[in-house]
């Protein structure tokens, strides 16, 4: 039999019908679910340093498991020496199995290794169901070896739902694992 992740079980089945009895739904295919998770990284020295984005890419993609890739500038910007096709970040799309294991992994043993850490806001949401999380040291992450880190920086996580409203996603989000703030 093919291993499936532990998020994943779980969401099949306690979630759905958590969601299903809360929200009322008559379909199971309206029950929201996670889509996508994007972690990216703004580089911004990047402009004088290229190797820096090599560097951000190599962290990215040991995090997650899945190669990142580097971001292009969209237009000139004068006043910040950045011409338009500049690598200036990046990025790494999960989805599937591997979305589910960062997930794990995140609230297991990443969150956890947060100094003071008491939840994530409940701010975060766009409006439209989706979650973005802004973490300020890439070394709360145990694959991270902090000898070979160079600069501490940061990095925003995304998490994409299919849920229509912030309540739905926040339900969605709190049922597999996230701890958000009490208020």
């Amino acid at each position: 039999m093919a291993y499936t992740p532990r998020l994943k079980e779980e969401y099949k089945s306690r979630i759905i019908s958590a969601l299903t009895e809360e929200f009322g739904y008559k379909n199971v295919m309206q029950v929201p679910k996670l889509k996508k998770i994007v972690l990216s990284k703004g580089i911004g020295a990047a402009v004088a340093d290229k190797k820096l984005i090599d560097h951000g890419v190599d962290e990215l993609t040991t995090i997650t498991g899945q190669k990142a890739v580097a971001t292009m500038s969209k237009k000139d910007v004068a006043s910040f020496k950045l011409r338009k096709g500049m690598p200036i970040g990046t990025k790494v799309t999960l989805r599937g199995e591997r979305m589910y294991e960062f997930l794990d992994r995140l609230i297991t043993s990443a969150l956890p290794r947060v100094r003071d850490f008491n939840g994530i806001k409940a701010t975060g949401f766009d409006g439209r169901g989706n979650y973005n999380l802004g973490i300020t040291e890439q070394i709360i992450f145990p694959e991270i070896d902090i000898d070979k880190v160079n600069k501490i920086s940061g990095m925003d996580i995304t998490f994409v739902t299919s849920a229509e409203t912030d309540k739905e996603a926040k339900s969605l989000l709190t049922q597999l694992g996230l701890p958000f703030k009490k208020n």
